[in-house]
């Protein structure tokens, strides 16, 4: 277990009790810590020192005010923020769960109904924050969390905050902003003004690992992975998982087009497009046809009645007659 830095614990002693690390990400590192003043447990975020060093501290806390003012039951609460010697932190309420990246970790892939509600609540919290004119930009497995069988997203509006408050200088340090394997086209491209669909593209890549098991583009490095994103198509998740509706599946494919346009408009369009009924029929799945008999079409296996034609039917109806004796004797004897 990493040991809480000694000038780190005395730069907040007045306000936060640290407790111990809790992970470490591209831009932070977060604390579980015990807010003295309300008696509570809160998970604290520091910023890198190599991301605060070139960021106006200022400027950063003015940005990330605007994520304060979000207020919805899948968006974790920002509840406090601040720079003190030389430290830019801000403060989230404490989730007593795990990580969707925890879950997968253990599980690999979900189950389609479980992948779906998540992707259900995170796609509200993102239409509510998009209505607010806020774009999360680091939608990842890390982000989302898991309580009592729901899904909050955290971190909304710190990657905009640290964009707008690092500018020019953030990309002559090198620093990069967001998770190769899940940033849109545009993201990985620098593009400063992105919209909703980055977001929705972000989502789509959830979905698919949590569907496929891994992200739809992986590679050794980054560039490796980013060369992918703008270069190729991902394997459709069918092809790896064909108990996935057809429906699911297109409209995962949708949200992943390389270009905007081709995307859905917003997460709410895209969750509905997930949760179109009969979606379209799976593998293994039971279909009925015209005659009220369910099959598996062609090459059913046994158990399976496969529906005979009007003719087929006309055809063995005299001898099924002829079988009984009142049928077969002639009228009037």
């Amino acid at each position: 277990m990493a040991v809480v830095p000694s000038s780190l614990a005395d730069a907040l002693h007045d306000r936060y009790t640290l407790e111990r690390e809790l992970g470490a990400g591209g831009m932070a590192t977060v604390y579980l810590a015990r807010d003295l003043k309300h008696d509570r447990d809160v998970a604290l975020k520091v910023l890198r020192p190599e991301l605060a060093a070139v960021l106006g501290a200022e400027r950063f806390l003015q940005e990330i005010r605007i994520s304060a003012k979000l207020d919805h039951p899948h968006i974790l609460t920002l509840i406090d923020s601040g720079a003190v010697d030389g430290f830019l932190y801000y403060v989230l309420s404490f989730v007593r769960g795990e990580s969707l990246r925890d879950k997968l970790n253990r599980e690999k892939q979900l189950g389609i109904e479980e992948a779906l509600a998540i992707t259900k609540q995170v796609a509200s919290a993102l239409d509510y924050a998009h209505r607010q004119g806020v774009v999360h930009r680091d939608i990842k497995p890390e982000n989302i969390l898991i309580q009592e069988g729901e899904a909050v997203v955290a971190d909304f509006g710190i990657a905009l905050a640290v964009r707008e408050a690092g500018g020019p200088r953030l990309t002559e340090s090198g620093l990069s902003l967001g998770t190769p394997q899940y940033m849109s086209p545009e993201q990985a491209t620098g593009g400063r003004e992105l919209d909703a669909r980055s977001d929705v593209y972000s989502l789509a890549a959830v979905v698919y690992e949590m569907l496929a098991g891994e992200p739809p583009h992986t590679g050794p490095t980054v560039q490796a992975v980013i060369a992918k994103l703008l270069t190729e198509r991902p394997t459709r998740i069918r092809t790896v998982r064909d108990t996935v509706p057809e429906g699911v599946d297109t409209a995962v494919a949708k949200a992943l087009a390389k270009v905007p346009v081709d995307r859905f408009a917003g997460a709410a369009e895209f969750a509905a497009a997930l949760a179109v009924p009969g979606a379209g029929p799976t593998a293994g799945w039971r279909r009925r046809t015209r005659c009220g008999r369910r099959d598996r079409g062609r090459g059913a296996g046994p158990g399976w009645r496969t529906p005979r034609s009007p003719r087929h039917r006309r055809r063995r109806w005299p001898a099924h007659r002829a079988r009984s004796p009142a049928a077969a004797a002639p009228a009037g004897s």
